[in-house]
């Protein structure tokens, strides 16, 4: 981002904002999942990632998706979302592109949660866009 780094606390601010545009009806059956703030991801991330040399990583959920969870899902750890602040600001040119990298990346991975594969969001993510 050509005019700096934004504050922690404006980051995160971003990313309630980017919950809040989630529709209500999703929001409401989130269930056992954290979201979190990073810099960047740590070797751990980026090998869970299967991530490249050269290639970055904007959000990561980490967790087992509402579609997998049975009768024996009962006291785990919350699954967590991931939100990565530094990648996301050196892809976005000004403030806004940030919110919108933000909140596009706060979607991706909700899907994640309720079960959608990589391919299922990435083709949601498309009809999105064509219906705008």
């Amino acid at each position: 981002m050509q005019q700096g780094k934004l504050s922690t606390e404006e980051f995160s601010q971003l990313v309630a904002e980017g919950i809040q545009a989630i529709p209500e009806r999703f929001l409401r059956k989130l269930d056992n999942v954290a979201i979190v703030i990073a810099d960047q991801p740590n070797p751990r991330q980026r090998k869970t990632a299967q991530l490249r040399s050269g290639w970055t990583l904007f959000g990561l959920y980490e967790g087992v998706p509402q579609t997998r969870r049975g009768a024996g899902y009962n006291a785990v750890l919350p699954d967590k979302i991931t939100i990565f602040q530094q990648p996301i600001e050196a892809a976005a040119h000004h403030k806004t592109e940030v919110k919108d990298l933000v909140r596009d990346t706060v979607w991706h991975e909700i899907a994640h949660h309720f079960g959608m594969d990589e391919h299922q969001v990435r083709q949601a993510e498309q009809q999105k866009k064509s219906s705008v």
